[in-house]
């Protein structure tokens, strides 16, 4: 049986780690290389960093503040923001990345997922979706860290981009980011089960039972949280505990 991961995510602006809800209302969570660190040693599966205003401020990531976190932790890092080329994917993991993940650029130009999954391989290549339910119920992909709308569904997206070699999806869902309520159960499923990668569900996650709910009804194969981690909300040993004795695979 494979393992479920845990995984803290770096959401960085100007260099700090950063928070908010509903993609809004930053505040400030520490110095990312030190969380980054004691995340490695809690047991965390793995390490996303996420630049968040790289898009909008049309400046690539900061491979400096990758490299020193790279070098103070030994679990799988992913890292986003600003990522359109073959080539700032190279230097990232030049710099300690091990993935990548991609989300306004790639559906931008959608061979860009191609590219890049036929220079480094699928398994290196994380497509992040930020998806919001919309008043017709349906689920839609937003643009620019959630500020920009689309027309285009969040499924038909998830599978064109694994068609072109995405090897994971990120979907984190709008209306939970932040909100501690619990994660997207719905969608969250309806890709976990249709789709032949991985999917990391993020946004939301407020409560231990919440991701017991996100493994075992909606089939996340990870989940990710931030302001629980960062806050000292929720410590990640404890976590893993309580979803190990809810017969929920883990590596301890």
């Amino acid at each position: 049986m494979l393992t479920k991961r845990i995984i803290p995510c770096l959401d960085i602006k100007d260099g700090r780690t950063v928070k908010g809800t509903n993609f809004v209302n930053l505040r400030d969570a520490g110095d990312p290389v030190e969380l980054g660190a004691m995340y490695a040693k809690q047991g965390a599966d793995e390490l996303v960093f996420l630049d968040i205003t790289a898009t909008v401020e049309k400046r690539k990531t900061l491979s400096e503040l990758v490299n020193k976190i790279a070098h103070n932790i030994n679990i799988p890092f992913t890292v986003g923001g600003g990522i359109s080329s073959v080539e700032d994917v190279s230097v990232l993991l030049q710099n300690g990345a091990d993935k990548i993940s991609v989300n306004t650029s790639a559906f931008k130009n959608p061979q860009l997922v191609n590219d890049l999954a036929k220079e480094f391989g699928s398994q290196c290549v994380v497509l992040a979706i930020d998806t919001k339910k919309e008043e017709d119920g349906e689920w839609y992909v937003y643009l620019n860290g959630g500020r920009t709308k689309t027309e285009i569904k969040c499924f038909g997206w998830a599978k064109q981009a694994v068609d072109l070699g995405a090897g994971e999806i990120l979907l984190t869902s709008m209306n939970n980011d932040g909100t501690k309520q619990g994660f997207a159960l719905d969608i969250t499923k309806q890709l976990a089960e249709n789709l032949a990668v991985p999917v990391i569900a993020s946004g939301g996650g407020g409560t231990m039972q919440h991701f017991v709910d996100v493994f075992q009804q909606a089939n996340a194969d990870a989940a990710l949280a931030a302001s629980i981690f960062h806050f000292k909300e929720i410590a990640i040993p404890d976590l893993k505990q309580y979803l190990k004795e809810q017969h929920i695979a883990m590596r301890m």
